[in-house]
């Protein structure tokens, strides 16, 4: 097999490389990060002009992608430069539902999206649930020709931007039962819900929202009532790609840097890189990334694939090695370079932080190592 990008992907990637090298330094970040709506509006924009939104969906949906290797081409990118804008909230997560799942009118959302004329997150993730799709206890009961929503959903990625929001809600069922959950979207400002936002420790923005008596009518309803458990592992499988992929921009981005530290620092008259036990070390990081690069690709093979049990285990076995090696990496790369490797000036903490974090986005390492096992034995 041919591992090697395609031409069209290859442009798209260093167009993208060269616009954030160019034009999203690490301080243009700190100052969309420490903005008010934690993303810049203009930013968003020029990432729908460059294509980038666009090549995370289909033709057929208006994009010019939407395969596996285009979603790790564009995210190892956005990991290079250290995106905060959420591409992953609205593109992927959102995006893809609404692909998987909606109506034509629903479809039309997506439209919107690639033109950078809308942000929408998915809002599914609960306090208790530990990462597991199926555990759901937001409810939604039918009222006439409406719905109405009772619960709480915790994390939820740039919810105070997003222009829609489309939630879970149990229809049937017991809170852990894979049938019975619906999805449903709901506009922003609808009466009864409610949000605190906030700034994670990486940059990025979430918020922890409440639903309380949200009505919303019947055609709010994405995909079929009691069937979004499937959309939901569509949703998501894309966005644990994603994840891994820019996980992997941004080990690589440390791994350059370390490299060079090593060979211009002197310590005792020599560049620290001539030592033989700081060698070792960047030895272990460089093979670790080179496995989390071929698990990234392995998941992207996969996605598009038939085989559920094979998709499934190969994109957590991604998102495991993304969390492992990316912690790694990031301890690594902070210790190499001494002190300085935490001064809030230089780059290096700020990716150290988000590789930590996207461990935690979307399951962590124990939550798909464990995962991983059951699908090989059968038990999801």
């Amino acid at each position: 097999m041919n591992f090697n990008p395609s031409d069209d992907r290859r442009m798209l990637a260093d167009s993208l490389d060269r616009y954030l090298a160019e034009q999203y330094s690490i301080e243009t970040r700190h100052a969309i990060s420490k903005s008010a709506t934690g993303y810049s509006p203009e930013q968003w924009a020029k990432f729908a002009e460059l294509g980038l939104i666009g090549a995370l969906f289909t033709e057929a949906q208006g994009g010019f992608g939407g395969t596996g290797f285009d979603i790790a081409t564009v995210f190892e990118s956005l990991g290079h430069g250290l995106v905060v804008e959420p591409v992953l909230a609205t593109a992927v997560l959102a995006g893809s539902a609404l692909a998987h799942a909606g109506n034509d009118a629903q479809k039309a959302l997506i439209e919107e999206i690639i033109a950078g004329g809308l942000i929408a997150t998915l809002a599914h993730e609960e306090a208790d649930a530990h990462y597991a799709l199926n555990r759901v206890s937001t409810r939604a009961t039918r009222d006439g020709d409406h719905y109405v929503i009772d619960g709480a959903k915790a994390v939820v990625p740039f919810a105070d931007q997003a222009q829609q929001i489309i939630v879970s809600a149990r229809t049937s069922g017991n809170v852990d039962d894979e049938a019975g959950i619906s999805l449903f979207i709901v506009p922003a400002g609808t009466a009864g819900l409610s949000l605190r936002a906030y700034g994670n420790v990486d940059g990025t923005r979430a918020a922890e929202v409440a639903f309380s008596q949200v009505r919303v009518p019947a055609s709010a309803l994405l995909g079929a009532e009691g069937q979004g458990h499937a959309t939901l592992e569509h949703a998501v499988g894309r966005g644990l790609l994603a994840l891994a992929a820019e996980s992997l921009g941004a080990m690589e981005v440390c791994k350059k840097a370390t490299i060079e530290y090593l060979q211009t620092r002197k310590q005792f008259g020599k560049v620290i890189g001539s030592f033989q036990a700081l060698q070792h070390r960047m030895a272990t990081v460089l093979l670790e990334v080179e496995q989390a690069r071929s698990a990234v690709i392995n998941a992207a093979s996969a996605l598009d694939g038939d085989d559920r049990i094979a998709r499934e285990r190969a994109l957590s076995a991604a998102k495991y090695t993304a969390g492992k090696t990316g912690t790694l990496v990031a301890e690594e790369s902070i210790q190499l370079h001494g002190g300085i490797g935490v001064t809030w000036e230089l780059p290096m903490p700020h990716y150290a932080k988000r590789l930590v974090m996207i461990d935690h986005v979307l399951g962590d390492e124990d939550h798909h190592l464990q995962r991983f096992a059951s699908l090989g034995h059968g038990e999801i």
